[in-house]
């Protein structure tokens, strides 16, 4: 059928022949026939400027879960494979021919990155296709091209990236392999090493970025957010953990990036963000590399550790409670995060303690009120979010030592120190006559009884055995005169 036709007849037709134009173009044009005969084209010999228009179609039709059935088969995902020169194990069979990425035309190369794209969308919106690519070892190809990560034009490396990322996410059972068998942690390692352009100067130190060095560029920080979100599920519940040298490698990694800057204040919190949810990751007891820097030095008054990225986290935190929204993903995670540091690594507690509570000058001020970062934290204390307002009570009250007392001095304490303290307030009744006072009170009785009667207060008295108990119990007991009283 011809498209401009069709438009024409839509747009000048009555609702009845709207209705059969439609249902013919349906039944003559086909989505899933589509994506067939699109699979078709790109198994033939055709130039790379049609294989780019073909995958262009796959991409754009790929996002409709829909029609997504002849994709997601195996001879449709080895295909794209193919396309993106991702060596799967029947690779061979599929591929046009063996040439490396730092070898691709540009034509070659759009090619690859459309075919990264359309995997991207196949996987993402269909289990079948999870499946088999779990059954091509579409995973194990991916690592092995993070062997040549270095070589990379940078939407060839996004796309690949995310298509790791979206099956460390989506398929959980992969992850292992991806950790054991295919070094994936270690290979994202090393790409963000080459993407962050970092040099070692100690087993777990980079050196430090020259102060006029350039931000991370944007494709640079696309990069490496890619791969901290792959990292990020690749530490997932680890049962039989890592080597220990690789997590304190990551987290000096962590380290250096969060002393980073990209082009934009939003870019850069962006990336800050995933560093912070990897390193929750990560066993707290490496979170010692983020402060021991013995080349670089540090302060004498926490044992010679350097605290900068310390500081950066919590600037970090009160960004994310200025904020006020979506505080359960966008502060929890830091507040943990620094709750740990803190219970596990003295010198950050006592670094922590002395920003956030520093000795109370003004007792008179009540705890909430203000905006240091103390006042936003106890106001943090009463929120609706339940696993907020433990977060930042459990943060407080690790940088107290875990002392309620110490925690009630900076949150609560004090509050009955301000009312104490108020200046007194004049007696109402001092001025007023016997008569007035006599008025006064019966008025007050009327209002009393009134309430008793409808029920809205009930006056209660203590009993002999501890219990509460109405007034109207002590009212009717007999009165047991005492004899030692009576007088003549």
């Amino acid at each position: 059928m011809d498209l401009n036709q069709v438009l024409s007849d839509l747009e000048g037709g009555n609702h009845d022949d709207i209705e059969q134009l439609l249902q013919r173009y349906n039944q003559e044009v086909s989505p899933d026939k589509l994506c067939q005969s699109t699979l078709t084209v790109l198994r033939r010999q055709v130039p790379y400027s049609c294989q780019r228009t073909c995958l262009e179609t796959l991409r754009i039709m790929s996002r409709d879960k829909r029609v997504l059935s002849p994709v997601a088969t195996r001879e449709g995902m080895l295909t794209l494979s193919a396309m993106a020169r991702l060596s799967t194990g029947e690779e061979a069979e599929h591929s046009r021919n063996g040439l490396q990425e730092d070898t691709l035309s540009e034509e070659e190369e759009r090619v690859v990155v459309e075919a990264l794209k359309c995997l991207c969308n196949v996987v993402f919106n269909s289990p079948t296709a999870q499946q088999v690519s779990v059954e091509v070892q579409l995973a194990p190809a991916l690592c092995g091209k993070l062997h040549s990560a270095h070589t990379w034009h940078h939407e060839v490396g996004l796309f690949t990236l995310r298509l790791l990322f979206l099956l460390s996410a989506l398929r959980p059972d992969l992850r292992m392999c991806l950790r054991k068998d295919c070094q994936a942690v270690t290979l994202l390692t090393k790409m963000l090493e080459h993407t962050l352009d970092i040099h070692w100067v100690g087993p777990y130190e980079a050196a430090r970025p020259d102060p006029q060095a350039l931000p991370i560029p944007a494709e640079g920080n696309e990069r490496a957010m890619e791969a901290l979100k792959a990292l990020f599920n690749l530490t997932l519940n680890d049962p039989d953990g890592e080597d220990e040298h690789q997590f304190r490698v990551i987290v000096g990694l962590l380290r250096h990036l969060l002393m980073l800057k990209t082009e934009t204040m939003e870019k850069t919190e962006e990336v800050h963000s995933h560093a912070v949810n990897l390193l929750n990751n990560l066993p707290v007891s490496c979170l010692d590399v983020l402060v021991d820097l013995p080349v670089q030095g540090g302060s004498e008054n926490y044992n010679g550790k350097n605290l900068e990225a310390v500081q950066v986290l919590l600037d970090f935190m009160e960004k994310r409670i200025d904020r006020r929204s979506n505080y359960k993903e966008g502060l929890t995670p830091v507040l943990c995060l620094l709750t740990e540091a803190s219970r596990h690594h003295r010198e950050i507690r006592r670094y922590l303690k002395a920003q956030v509570l520093p000795p109370l000058k003004n007792l008179k001020v009540k705890p909430e009120v203000g905006n240091t970062i103390r006042n936003k934290l106890v106001r943090l204390m009463t929120h609706v979010d339940l696993g907020v307002k433990h977060s930042a009570a459990e943060f407080l009250f690790v940088l107290c030592k875990e002392k309620v007392a110490s925690l009630l001095k900076y949150t609560v304490f004090h509050l009955t120190l301000h009312y104490t303290r108020e200046e007194p307030r004049p007696n109402p009744i001092e001025e007023m006559t016997e008569e007035q006072k006599e008025y006064e009170a019966e008025k007050l009785m009327k209002i009393i009884n009134e309430m008793k009667r409808h029920d809205v207060f009930r006056p209660m008295v203590v009993r002999p055995d501890g219990r509460l108990g109405p007034l109207e119990e002590k009212l009717h007991e007999p009165i047991e005169e005492d004899p030692a009283s009576d007088s003549d």
